[in-house]
């Protein structure tokens, strides 16, 4: 019955927020405080929530003071340059910026945080985007699509699968180097296809700016006197030194990221805008944005705190491994690999990799199938592909938020071409021995 309660919570949810009949802030409470009271665990819902909240509250810290601590260094006009030199090196067509935009998010997310990779490669691409009029579902689609094909030794999901199973890393990654060549293989042509798609819409004929294109090359627009006057280019050094102090802090695993953003943001408001009057003016600038977020993600605690406190995801779990056929056993890898990405919006990492993912193997084990075929099919899509457009995750959040698009338009947009990553990964473990038929 928990197990029944628990998909229709689930279900509810995706359905609420993919058809704009709730805010994603209102449905990721009301629902899971729906179905906690179905379950009859009414009694015990603020101890779920606040549970939930206290585990993501460093993580909504970290988002809001990383918002002001861009927000501040955008108005400082730290990306001002680098929006230049883009321009400069993939030039003015879209199909050149959208490889572009997966290039740069792969470099940046090597670290493993996808958080990290939104943070830097959205905000410094979305100008823009938005200056040759392309689609924000785009940037964050190409973004999601080159952060989600990682699954690097020390990225989370293959250090969960690695932990669950007890297989060593290097197990489960180097045979998977070919597979995961393929998918950025395709990454990158389904970016440069999702630019040429856009040229077609803004009607890009050829190279922007020769004889016979239908659209003139636009302009860097001209800032505005109140812009102008924000910005510090005699402190860009300084600037640009905070910038990349901060992320090296955060990528080494130095300091809390909540701690690095706080102190940098505290350091950018100081050293760019001394008084105390500029200094709320800036805040207040980029309050709506952070405080919306902070709203979000502590929803999203609330959520993961009564879902996995009620128990309902560990009996969703249960129920779905018990339901598998005995004859598709031999075969677990294959259909795990195909479904792995869809079972993102259905499992949080922790839940699926610690919970599911070792009564599958078992599962295998009876089949004559490796424990760690089971983990690699996993890493095909469970919160890889998929983890940009799960709800279950703050990072799916984090990329509407950064792009200025609404989650479910973010979500309808991009899951196709993360489904389509996963299967096409898959298809390639098949071809190189790496799964049986």
């Amino acid at each position: 019955m928990l197990a029944i309660i628990a998909a229709a919570t689930i279900l509810s949810l995706l359905a609420a927020i993919l058809s704009n009949r709730l805010s994603p802030l209102a449905a990721l409470i009301l629902i899971p405080i729906t179905g906690a009271l179905a379950a009859g665990l009414g009694a015990n819902i603020p101890t779920f929530i606040v549970d939930g909240i206290t585990k993501i509250a460093p993580v909504a810290g970290m988002f809001v003071f990383a918002i002001l601590f861009f927000g501040i260094m955008t108005d400082a006009g730290l990306l001002a340059p680098i929006v230049g030199a883009i321009l400069k090196i993939v030039g003015e067509r879209p199909s050149r910026i959208t490889v572009g935009t997966a290039a740069l998010a792969l470099l940046i997310h090597l670290d493993g945080s996808g958080a990290v990779c939104f943070l830097v490669t959205i905000p410094a691409l979305r100008p823009l985007y938005d200056q040759l009029g392309m689609d924000r579902r785009v940037l964050a689609c190409t973004a999601s699509m080159a952060a989600g094909v990682n699954f690097l030794p020390w990225t989370g999901p293959t250090l969960r699968a690695s932990a669950a199973l007890k297989i060593p890393v290097a197990a489960i990654f180097t045979p998977m180097i070919a597979v995961q060549i393929v998918g950025l293989i395709f990454v990158f042509v389904a970016s440069w296809w999702l630019g040429i798609r856009e040229e077609r819409r803004l009607g890009y004929a050829r190279r922007i700016g020769e004889p016979g294109s239908t659209r003139p090359a636009p302009a860097l627009p001209e800032a505005d006197s109140t812009v102008i006057a924000l910005r510090r280019p005699k402190l860009y050094t300084i600037n640009l030194a905070i910038t990349l102090i901060v992320i090296a802090v955060m990528v080494g695993g130095l300091m809390e990221p909540v701690v690095v953003f706080m102190a940098g943001t505290a350091a950018a408001l100081l050293i760019n805008y001394p008084s105390a009057a500029a200094q709320r003016e800036r805040i207040d600038a980029h309050a709506r944005a952070a405080l919306l977020m902070a709203g979000i993600l502590f929803a999203a605690g609330a959520f993961t705190g009564i879902m996995t406190g009620s128990g309902m995801i560990k009996a969703l779990a249960d129920a779905s491994v018990a339901h598998v056929p005995a004859a598709i056993g031999p075969r677990i890898p294959i259909l795990l690999g195909a479904v792995s990405m869809p079972l993102s919006l259905l499992f949080d990492p922790d839940s699926f990799y610690f919970g599911v993912l070792p009564v599958i193997a078992d599962m295998g084990t009876q089949f004559g199938v490796a424990p760690v075929q089971v983990a690699q099919a996993a890493l095909l899509g469970q919160m890889t592909t998929g983890f940009p457009v799960s709800p279950l995750t703050p990072a799916t959040f984090l990329v509407a938020g950064l792009s200025g698009i609404e989650l479910s338009a973010h979500q309808r947009f991009s899951i196709p071409f993360l489904f389509a990553t996963s299967l096409v990964m898959t298809l390639a473990a098949i071809l190189f021995g790496i799964f049986s038929i």
